[in-house]
């Protein structure tokens, strides 16, 4: 995994890296892009908020669209622009049904300890913690664009 830091200009900055789909490599990608964001200014409550939506993201890209197939390569851009920081994770596995996000609605809580789901939060999550979501399948990719207010 290679990170690199480029300035843009003076309010223009982008973090670039490719991780690999796995556990390991989401992790790594997630520590450099922390690190990354920290050295430019960024608040630890905002690095906080990218730091929870990009990784159920990225976790959801290792065990759904790379879901029995061998680990694939996750292209993460990250730029700074106007008091936002517009995410593009980009990868080659298997497409959203519809081709469109789920819906992010909450699984219900209203049944029995032992019936409480173990999952079914993330798209809720990274609904709420982004300014803006988009998803498009192009060129045989999954194209993920998050948005998050850093001012």
């Amino acid at each position: 995994m290679g990170d690199k830091l480029v300035a843009l200009g003076k309010n223009n900055q982008i973090f670039e890296t490719i991780a690999q789909s796995t556990e390991n490599g989401v992790r790594d990608a997630l520590m450099s892009l922390r690190s990354d964001l920290a050295d430019l200014g960024v608040q630890d409550e905002v690095l906080g908020t990218v730091e929870l939506a990009v990784a159920e993201a990225l976790n959801n890209i290792v065990e759904h669209a790379f879901v029995n197939r061998a680990s694939g390569e996750i292209r993460i851009a990250a730029q700074l622009v106007d008091g936002q920081l517009h995410m593009a994770l980009r990868d080659e596995g298997r497409a959203f049904p519809e081709h469109a996000l789920p819906p992010g609605l909450l699984p219900s809580c209203d049944v029995g300890f032992e019936d409480l789901p173990e999952g079914g939060f993330g798209w809720f999550l990274i609904r709420q913690l982004t300014e803006d979501l988009r998803y498009q399948r192009q060129d045989g990719q999954n194209c993920l664009d998050l948005v998050f207010a850093v001012s």
